[in-house]
């Protein structure tokens, strides 16, 4: 009974203090952004039926923007905004027969800030990598050696050369089929420089058909290059760098039937392949050449493994053209990007940790919701 009892002044306590609550309305700017957006806030009772939102730029004719509820409590108006203009905002309070019992009224500035204070974890994570980058690249001007794991398809490069002088055969280079936009084509196209130069220097033939009229112009321009460096310009063929087809599986197909014909000792597959990737490797298989495939595509790179003697997986393609060339600057930025890396690694295995311990600070500083 006594229960009841302290229930039932309790929840009259409650209604009491619901019905004397005063509505507030704020209008102020909107934070981190820039200067397109005003933030309503307002406090109101849950008696209350229904709020409606009305913007003035010259307080005096006032358009609806929303009609809310007031458990919502926030409002952000980001719809014709303008940075540095000044706003002024009327909450009317509707009662449930749709009638205005009241309105209030706020004003705000829209401004634009330099600085978006939730990203400033970024900010710290990001000058973490360029300083670890600067630092490394420095390290190596100076003659400092970086460890640089082995990634044995780069390494067999230059055995693949060797076998195609020896056998008199020549090697076929596919560059991938996306176009110059792909950051994969540009990677095997660094990769064809070497490889190229390679070429030059034991005297052998290099095949290298494309698909795309820019990665022509590009690829034989590299090719040339590399003759050039390894001392041999008059070897240079033009002709050994051609256009098939934009085409898809009509690419493949003269792909392959240049495989088929040429025989080629080794076969090099670097760049972004789609579903074409196990017919290019299995019609090279079948040929009997050594060959090395490189993609990012991780739905292609089983079919690479199964079928080629080496596979540069992900990231290998991309610091492929490090690896080979232990120029300062490619390797100091290739090894800083190494340790941001494991600086991620270790922030997000202690998150995981302290999340678990009941700890929220780290995923509150990270912005992370």
């Amino acid at each position: 009974m006594r229960v009841s009892v302290f229930f039932t002044l309790f929840i009259l306590l409650l209604s009491l203090s619901l019905f004397a609550q005063e509505v507030t309305f704020l209008a102020q700017d909107n934070p981190n952004d820039d200067g397109e957006a005003i933030k309503l806030e307002w406090v109101a009772p849950v008696t209350i039926f229904e709020l409606v939102l009305a913007r003035s730029e010259d307080n005096i004719t006032f358009t609806k923007i929303a009609r809310v509820t007031p458990l919502l409590r926030t409002y952000i108006d980001d719809e014709n905004i303008e940075d540095g203009k000044e706003y002024s905002y009327r909450l009317a309070v509707i009662n449930d027969e749709q009638e205005v019992e009241q309105y209030y009224f706020s004003a705000a500035t829209a401004s634009a800030q330099w600085f978006n204070t939730d990203k400033i974890s970024l900010l710290i994570m990001a000058i973490f990598l360029a300083s670890a980058i600067v630092y490394f690249i420095l390290h190596a001007r100076r003659g400092g050696r970086l460890y640089i794991r082995k990634i044995s398809g780069l390494d067999t490069m230059e055995e693949a050369v060797g076998r195609a002088t020896e056998m008199g055969k020549p090697i076929v280079f596919v560059p991938g089929i996306m176009d110059l936009d792909d950051m994969q084509t540009i990677a095997g196209l660094n990769i064809l420089g070497h490889l190229a130069t390679k070429v030059a220097q034991y005297d052998s033939t290099i095949h290298v058909p494309v698909c795309r009229s820019m990665v022509l112009s590009t690829a034989k321009e590299i090719v040339k290059e590399s003759y050039l460096r390894a001392g041999r310009p008059d070897a240079f063929n033009p002709d050994s760098v051609y256009y098939l087809t934009d085409d898809q599986f009509g690419y493949v197909a003269g792909v392959d039937g240049i495989i088929l014909r040429e025989k080629p000792a080794a076969n090099f597959y670097l760049g972004a392949f789609y579903a074409e990737s196990l017919i290019l490797a299995e019609t090279g298989f079948e040929s009997g050449a050594i060959q090395i495939a490189g993609t990012a595509m991780p739905t292609q790179i089983p079919f690479f493994v199964a079928a080629c003697d080496y596979t540069l997986i992900g990231e290998e393609l991309f610091a492929a053209s490090a690896y080979l060339s232990n120029e300062p600057n490619q390797l100091g930025s290739l090894k800083g990007q190494d340790v941001g890396k494991a600086i991620i690694i270790v922030v997000l295995l202690a998150g995981v940790v302290l999340e678990m311990c009941g700890v929220h600070f780290l995923k509150d500083f990270l912005n992370l919701h």
